[in-house]
């Protein structure tokens, strides 16, 4: 029998990771020898990540308050509060918040390290963010989702 061992997220590591979203990182990849991270993530109106695609991990999204708006693919929708939705690795994809309120979901990716890459985006200097993206095995292919 494999021995595991219990993972307890106390508080967190909150990050200021660009103007108008913030995360917790609630689970790293070195709590889980690699398999996966856990993120909150709290997003202002008109918040919204450039489309983009991971060539290393997929997204699996909890929404917990608000609404998403999500381009996947060639598709553009939205995912209310209560909903899951999984964004595949090697897709082009971009996430936003298209209303009034703030969007509030968690995001489990695979395999784990992700938070690395938000640590350094968190120290802020956006210009630097195509070449952390890239460092990181995610490519910038289009312009924010929302309009700030």
């Amino acid at each position: 029998m494999q021995n595991i061992e219990k993972i307890v997220a106390e508080t967190g590591e909150w990050l200021q990771t660009r103007p108008g979203e913030r995360c917790c990182i609630r689970v790293s990849a070195e709590e889980t020898k690699g398999a996966y991270s856990i993120v909150e993530i709290i997003s202002s109106p008109g918040d919204s990540t450039p489309l983009h695609v991971h060539q290393n991990e997929d997204e699996h999204f909890v929404i917990l308050e608000g609404t998403a708006r999500i381009a996947l693919g060639d598709k553009i929708f939205d995912v209310d509060a209560g909903a899951a939705i999984t964004l595949p690795r090697k897709i082009p994809h971009a996430w936003g918040n298209p209303t009034e309120k703030p969007l509030c979901f968690v995001a489990t990716v695979t395999p784990g390290g992700v938070e690395h890459a938000f640590r350094l985006i968190a120290r802020g200097d956006y210009a630097e963010l195509a070449a952390i993206a890239e460092a990181s095995g995610v490519e910038i292919v289009g312009p924010p989702l929302l309009p700030l």
